[in-house]
C-alpha cells in the first residue's frame, strides 16, 4: 500500500478570512465601550475593571479577541512616541493583521494619535507578511472633535497594505 505523504502546515490563511477578521474587529471597536460600561454597572458595588489608562484597555481588548480568535500572536514593542512605554500589538491571521489599541487622554492631540497611527503603520507594512493595521482609538470622553473625519484621514488602502483606524464611541 501507498504511503501518503504529510499534509503540509497551513501557511496562509483561507480565502476571506482576512475581510471576516476586519469585521470581526470593527464589531469589537464599535461595542468595545457598550462592554466597559457593563462591567462598572456591577450589582452591589462590587469590584470591577476600570478602564482608566491604555494598559486597561489592552487587558480588555486581549480579553474579548479571545472570544472570536483561537490565534492572537502579541509583540511587545517601544517606539519612540511612547517615552520608552512598552506598547502591545496583537497578530491574527498568522501575522497579516495587525491591531494596536490606543486611548485618548488629556495631552494628547489628534495630531499626536494622527503621527502615532503614521508610525505604526510604517512599522507594520514592512513586514513580510503584513497586509493590514487596523487601529483602534477608544475615546470614552468624546475628546476628538471630528472623530468620522479623523478615521478618514488616517484610513488608507493600498495595493499591498490597508491602514484602518476605528475611533469609538463616536
Amino acid at each position: 500500500s501507498m504511503i501518503e505523504p504529510p499534509v503540509a502546515p497551513v501557511t496562509q490563511p483561507p480565502p476571506g478570512m482576512e475581510d471576516a477578521t476586519r469585521d470581526l474587529l470593527r464589531k469589537i471597536c464599535t461595542r468595545f465601550h457598550l462592554v466597559a460600561r457593563q462591567l462598572r454597572l456591577r450589582k452591589e458595588y462590587r469590584p470591577t475593571l476600570e478602564i482608566n489608562d491604555e494598559y486597561d484597555l489592552q487587558d480588555l481588548f486581549y480579553a474579548l479577541l479571545r472570544l472570536q480568535f483561537d490565534e492572537i500572536g502579541t509583540e511587545e514593542w517601544s517606539p519612540d512616541y511612547a517615552d520608552g512605554a512598552r506598547r502591545t500589538t496583537y497578530l491574527l491571521d498568522w501575522d497579516r493583521t495587525a491591531v494596536v489599541v490606543r486611548q485618548t487622554r488629556p495631552g494628547l492631540s489628534t495630531k499626536d494619535l494622527a503621527e502615532q497611527v503614521k508610525v505604526d503603520a510604517a512599522r507594520y507594512s514592512a513586514r513580510p507578511n503584513g497586509k493590514t493595521l487596523l487601529c483602534f482609538i477608544y475615546d470614552p470622553d468624546g475628546r476628538i472633535g471630528n472623530p468620522r473625519g479623523l478615521e478618514a484621514d488616517l484610513t488608507t488602502v493600498g495595493d499591498t497594505y490597508a491602514v484602518e483606524v476605528i475611533v469609538a464611541p463616536k
